[in-house]
């Protein structure tokens, strides 16, 4: 996966749905906020899934810079 992903802490409420759409990818810290553990656990279009999902869209992706979600 080439995907930049960054999550916003202040926006993530901790839903979990990012780590639902895509386990391994994104899981939950001893805060309860969303992290990345593997961006390359998941296909392309589970992370794509997990981003869109999120309540708080405290999830960014781009590819060569650019944002797709």
């Amino acid at each position: 996966v080439v995907l930049d992903i960054a999550i916003d802490r202040a926006a993530c409420m901790g839903s979990g749905t990012c780590a639902f759409y895509a386990p391994g990818v994104f899981d939950l810290d001893d805060e309860g906020i969303a992290v990345v553990v593997d961006a390359n656990a998941q296909t392309e279009d589970k992370i794509v899934l997990a981003a869109q999902g999120c309540p708080t869209h405290a999830i960014t992706l781009a590819r060569d810079g650019e944002r797709i979600v």
